[in-house]
Formats: C-alpha cells, structure tokens, sequence
C-alpha cells in the first residue's frame, strides 16, 4: 500500500513564498507604471533634471480668424539660435571657425561672438531668437560647430493694428497677453515639445546616452464672429470722429440684431501692435488704457438712448400706446427734485411719439412713475442691465444700479434712471438691450467666437437666447418708434440716403467724484438698419468731445450715419423701397 509524499513545507516556508511572491508582484506593478502608464512623465521629469541637455520647442500657435476664414494673427515659424559653450571650449580653433562663420550669416561681430561663447564652459548662450525661417534653416544646413538651432514661431497680423484691444498681443514667452490672445490661450497655444541629449553633471556629453524628443502639437484655431471689413470701416470713422470731435476716447459696435453676433468692435485709442516692446512704446498706464476694450469695461450713463427701455416697459405693461400723452410743462417735480427737458422749453401737449422725437426728460419720468419701481426695475433686469452679457471676454463690467432695496436708493432715483442717468452700462449692454426692438423682442447674447477648431475636436458656437424682454408687439411698437424718432425729424444727422433708420441718441453730462461736469458729455446713437429688415445695429459712443457741439444728435448721429452707409455698401443690402416692394 502506497504512502502519500509527506509535505514538508512548513507555513514559515508558506509565508517566505507569499511575501517574495508578492514582492514581485509589486515589482511587476511598478515597472508597468514606470514604462507604460506613466512613461511620458517621467521622461518629461528627466529632461527636466537633465536641464543642461534639454530644450523646450515652441508649439505653434493656432491662428485667429475673421467671420470670412481670413486670418488676424497667425504664428510664422522661425529659428532661436545658440552657442554650446562646452563644445567651443573643447577646440577654440573649431569654435573660432564657427564664429566667423555664424558672425557672417547674422551679420554680428565675429570677436564679441566668440567671447560670449567662450565666457564659461558650460551651458548654452542664446545668440538670436526668432530668426526668419529661411536664414535660421541656412544655419541649420551649415552645422557649425557647437551651433544649435530650435524651431520657433514668432506671432504676426496680417491686418496691422486691426482689432488691436480685441484681437490682444503674444509674449516672448508665447503667452497671451490680452483680448482674444490672453483669454482662449489655453486653446491657442498649443502643446510644447522637447529634446533632450543626455549630458554628466558637468555639461558634458555622455557616449551612447539617451536622445529624446517630443515634437510640440500645434495650438487651436479660434474664429471670430468679427467681419475685417467692417471693422476697418468702424476704425476708419472712430478715428475721423475723435479728431473732428477733439475728443479722447470713444467706441463703436457692431452687431448682428437677430443672433448677438460682434460683427465690429473698436476702442479708441487702440494700442500699436508693431511698437509694443520697443524703445518709446507706451509702457505701464498708457500701455494698459490702449489695450484696454473700451466696449465692454467702460461704463457710462447712457443718457436718453436709456428712454427706449422705458418707453418698452410701459407699452409691454399695456400701460400706453403710441399715440397716449401727457401735458408737458417742461418740469417734473419727484421727492423735492425738479427736473426739466434738456432744452429747458415746455411743449404741452405731448404723445410717446412725439416725447421720444423730443427726447424730454419729463416723458420718461411720466411713464416711469405709471410703470412704478418695481416693474420698472424688473424690465431694467429682463433687458440685462447690471449684469455681465456672458460675451467670453475678461474685462467686462456688470454696470451698476440702484434699487429699492439698495439702503442708498431713493424715489428721485425712478425718475433719474428713466432717461438713463443715476446708473451705469456698458456699450455692449446697451446695443445688447436695443437689438431687442429689431429682432421681436429677444435678448440675445453677444458673442464673439464662432468656432474653435483643435487636433480633438471642431466646436461651433450657436447664438444663444437668454430671454424674451417684451412680446413681439411691443417690439414692433418700439421700432416704428425708433424709425420716427430718425426719419420723422427734419435734417436728423443719423439718416441715411435710401435706408430707412431707427435708433435713438443720448447725451450724458459727465459724471465726477463730486457730482457732474455740466461742461463735458458723452455723446451716443443706437440703432439698427433697415427698418424694414434690419441687418445690423450700431451703437456710437464719443467720450467728452470739444468744440462747438457736445450732443448726441450733433456728434454720434452723423458717426452711425456714416458707418451704417459704408456697411450697407460693403454687404449689398437692397435700398428699403426695394425691401418695402418685395414683402
């Protein structure tokens, strides 16, 4: 009878096994980490602490492009070029050579060449960052001794000083700095690449070693809601209002009504995109005021372009029509306070027609005190007053306004902010809230990026609906309004010869710390055209203009007259007989 093997191992012997085996197992575990789940890390990590022997390669920059495909600032490649300092100081004789040579090529001094290269015998000297691709590839070919050259990319825009506070500016360290340059860096930028030659602790190259790279991924592409053309016309006559105005700042918009798409935005003055950096740029506060997007960080009391929401919200509540009235006596008396029509006069009889025509103070303070705080302030809320728009662009201003339930708001405050005085917008809210009576009705929200297009992925962006702020009739109402207001007053500046235009201007005095300026204004006009099927709205915005006139009628009118005219050419819009003939 057969005995079974008497097992011999005992559970030390168990146990010893278990704990080697599960040491492999660990083992096993980190090796896989380390080759296969984190092995691009750590091969970043030893360029990192092999930092003698390693170089960063510029990713390159994603373009940024108009509405049309046209590019407004694209990344050319280039070459940054270096001097290995412990190879020069292995054979100077060689090194010398190189620096007749390289000297020659950049068209530098060959002596200073070769005592920068030769100060130290470790580490790389940078002799010319983004040289045009062309001479750097040449020196590349030429593989001069201890000569290293990198690709780079040096940012450019193909339209000048086009866009300049939106569009932003790019670093030497490739980082955005401002506009749409700083605030979609993240997709612009792209990824960097590396290379990596293995080197001692002294700088020396090791035999056999390592040679690692990573090739950089080019950035996203961004494109613009922004039409180059437009924004030309829009910059062109800024520029002419601010000189013929003698004023120092102003802003012009442009917008699609019906999606809140930015076709132009202009601020002035506008930063130099070819002199950033040199000798003599503006530098620190100057540099920061011509940067800055007037449009959507400066607020401004909008004055009597603010009467059309008033007006909206009174017909909207059913409260009155066009052709309802008051008798105007040139004065209103709120809380103690007496306020009068700009022009001082009284007109008496008078309808909401005929008030908006006017643009008297006393009309809008009339319908504000039918409408009462609060709706009147829930209207101003509904209109996206007092609140960023969501364009996607750092910078913008939420305005500011007081309510009821501010401690600091009192009744003259109804009155004051029903012609737009007493509070604070931004031009984009105000063109934002206008566009309402030219499209039935909706608040849209602005946009400036149509599309972002990566090595992942095309993303489009769809104009978004925030809201509905008054019903389409309303919105009818308030643009038959608005086209009465331009075209049912003699010699109005802001018509336009063969378009039907409405909008509405404003004259804002200027407020200080200590109350206002009563010798300085800020001049507006909103408005859309053609009345009849409205393309695009404007809104001008001339900052204290000099001189013999100041007002809005007198000074932003003739601006958007202008504008609109050039953009009605540029896009072919059919004259409004034929729009009237063809519906």
């Amino acid at each position: 009878m057969s005995q079974a093997r008497p097992d011999h191992l005992t559970w030390r012997h168990r146990l010893v096994a278990l704990a080697m085996g599960l040491s492999l197992l660990v083992l096993v575990v980190r090796m896989v980490e380390l080759q296969v789940v984190n092995h691009e890390r750590y091969i970043e990590q030893a360029a990192d602490t092999r930092a003698s022997g390693a170089a960063t390669l510029t990713a390159p920059r994603g373009a940024i492009l108009d509405a049309t495909g046209y590019p407004l600032a694209i990344s050319i490649d280039t070459w940054d070029i270096y001097i290995d300092r412990y190879v020069w100081a292995q054979d100077p004789d060689a090194a010398s050579g190189a620096a007749i040579a390289l000297a020659g090529m950049l068209g530098l001094d060959a002596d200073q060449l070769m005592a920068s290269g030769t100060s130290d015998d470790r580490g790389d000297i940078l002799v010319q960052r983004r040289l045009p691709y062309e001479r750097g590839a040449a020196i590349e070919e030429a593989d001069l001794w201890g000569i290293r050259s990198l690709p780079s990319s040096i940012r450019s825009y193909p339209e000048g000083d086009l866009a300049g506070p939106l569009i932003g500016y790019v670093g030497l360290d490739n980082e955005g700095l401002w506009g749409v340059e700083s605030d979609f860096d993240h997709l612009l930028r792209g990824q960097p690449g590396w290379v990596l030659h293995e080197r001692d602790a002294v700088g020396r190259p090791i035999a056999f070693g390592q040679h690692a790279e990573r090739a950089p991924e080019p950035g996203g592409e961004v494109q613009l809601t922004i039409d180059r053309f437009i924004q030309d016309i829009v910059e062109r006559h800024l520029r002419e209002a601010l000189l013929e105005y003698q004023s120092s700042s102003g802003s012009i918009l442009v917008m699609d009504p019906y999606t809140g798409a930015i076709l132009a935005m202009a601020s002035m003055p506008a930063v130099d995109l070819s002199a950033v950096g040199t000798d003599g740029a503006p530098e620190g506060e100057a540099l920061a005021g011509s940067v800055r997007n007037r449009a959507l960080t400066d607020l401004y009391e909008p004055g009597s372009v603010f009467k059309t929401i008033t007006t909206a919200a009174a017909l909207d509540l059913g409260l009155v029509n066009a052709e309802s009235g008051y008798e105007d006596t040139g004065v209103a008396e709120v809380g103690g306070y007496a306020i009068r029509n700009w022009d001082f006069q009284a007109y008496g009889w008078v309808t909401v027609r005929e008030y908006l025509q006017r643009s008297l103070n006393t009309g809008s303070v009339w319908l504000s005190q039918l409408i009462g705080a609060e709706n009147f302030y829930d209207y101003v809320e509904r209109f996206g007053f007092g609140e960023p728009t969501h364009i996607g662009l750092s910078g913008e201003a939420e305005g500011m306004i007081r309510t009821p339930e501010d401690q600091d708001w009192y009744p003259v405050d109804l009155a004051t902010n029903s012609y737009g005085q007493g509070m604070a917008a931004t031009p984009l809210q105000v063109l934002t809230a206008i566009n309402s009576f030219a499209n039935g009705g909706l608040l849209m929200r602005p946009y400036i990026v149509s599309r972002v297009v990566t090595n992942d992925e095309v993303r489009s962006y769809e104009p978004v609906e925030v809201r509905r702020v008054v019903s389409p009739a309303t919105a009818r109402t308030m643009a038959n309004l608005m086209r009465d207001v331009v075209e049912g007053v003699e010699w109005h500046g802001a018509r336009v010869d063969g378009y039907t235009v409405a909008g509405k201007t404003g004259t804002t005095i200027v407020s200080i710390p200590t109350g206002y300026d009563f010798d300085t204004t800020i001049a507006s006009f909103a408005g859309f055209l053609p009345y009849e099927r409205p393309a695009v709205s404007v809104l001008v915005k001339i900052d204290q203009p000099g001189g013999d006139v100041n007002l809005g009628g007198q000074v932003a009118a003739p601006v958007f007259a202008g504008v609109a005219a050039d953009i009605m050419e540029y896009l072919d819009i059919p004259p409004s007989e034929q729009l009237v003939a063809g519906q």
